[in-house]
């Protein structure tokens, strides 16, 4: 898909490029197609970390996703092909303490995105694909008959984020089923590497144990449920098939994405410690990490979008884990 000789550049925005998944996804277009303009649409406040390395690279447009004019102006100034919307309020125990936060920002800013969009579509017959990123907590606690979870398990949300995605999953539909608003919709599964926010299981554990190796804390690592069954994935791999399935999939579709490696929480952490340095670390079991409500078997079937775009998870767990003990052993080097 490379632009001809005198060609328009062509243009995607990424709503959230300056979190986790939107940052690993300018990269990503950045080395694979570099014909294409990144726009990411930000709040001023925020840090951009993630994008250090890119920021010369990329356009960085100031907005709110819940203020209808500011994403009305960005999408009429830059028109973009392609639009990557990855911002939500994306932690699950934050949703509990602040839930209707989280609403506000997932459910509200994506009405907002597609509004934006319908009315472009009306004025000027705009007509962007639009990637509508769910969750596969929309699936809840599963019953075993029901692993691999397909796309046709029913919805159990079980915080209000879970809820929040379910609310946005059923907007991308409904926009493209009432006024054909091109959109596609991702049920990811646990994704993780090199910057997750620490809050996040294995970014939190690796943080942990960089710590621990650097003499900033003491030989005691702090954990949740460790029984919580989850199916890992890289985030590298993760972008990858976002990318691919705007190019390959029909709008008004829905697909589950997840890895290939399954095992519980604490299967994890003995990987990860064997990676550590010290060997002497304990594993204690935080009262404070443990959710009033928690889903386990996140296991997902992938044949649908196998079958439609080809894509595989390639990357080796084992490859994830040590590149994000690394990011964090960067980190307190760095300090």
């Amino acid at each position: 898909m490379r632009k001809k000789a005198g060609s328009k550049k062509r243009t995607v925005v990424i709503t959230g490029l300056t979190g986790f998944v939107g940052s690993h996804l300018a990269d990503y277009i950045l080395a694979k197609a570099p014909e294409y303009t990144i726009v990411g649409f930000a709040r001023w406040r925020s840090p951009k970390d993630n994008i250090k390395h890119i920021l010369d690279k990329v356009t960085i447009e100031y907005g709110d996703l819940t203020d209808f004019p500011s994403v009305h102006a960005v999408l009429a100034k830059h028109r973009p092909e392609f639009i990557f919307h990855l911002a939500a309020q994306s932690y699950v125990d934050f949703s509990f303490a602040a839930p209707l936060a989280t609403l506000q920002t997932n459910v509200i800013g994506t009405a907002t995105l597609l509004e934006a969009v319908r009315a472009l579509k009306a004025e000027t017959w705009y007509d962007p694909t639009i990637h509508i990123c769910s969750s596969s907590e929309v699936y809840g606690q599963v019953r075993k008959d029901e692993v691999p979870i397909t796309e046709n398990n029913s919805f159990r949300p079980a915080s209000p984020y879970a809820v929040s995605k379910v609310a946005e999953d059923m907007l991308g539909l409904q926009y493209w089923l009432s006024w054909k608003i091109k959109t596609i919709r991702t049920r990811m599964f646990t994704h993780t590497g090199p910057r997750r926010g620490e809050v996040f299981a294995l970014s939190n554990f690796a943080k942990q144990v960089a710590a621990i190796e650097a003499g900033k804390q003491k030989p005691v690592l702090k954990v949740g449920n460790l029984d919580s069954i989850r199916t890992f994935m890289d985030v590298r791999n993760a972008v990858e098939a976002y990318w691919t399935m705007v190019h390959t999939c029909p709008p008004g579709e829905v697909y589950n994405i997840g890895g290939n490696e399954t095992m519980t929480i604490g299967e994890m952490v003995k990987k990860l410690l064997a990676l550590s340095k010290v060997k002497n670390i304990k594993v204690q079991v935080d009262p404070a990490r443990l959710r009033p409500s928690d889903v386990t078997l996140q296991i997902p079937s992938n044949k649908k979008f196998e079958k439609a775009t080809g894509w595989k998870s390639t990357i080796p767990f084992s490859k994830t884990i040590e590149d994000t003990l690394n990011y964090w052993r960067d980190h307190f080097t760095r300090d």
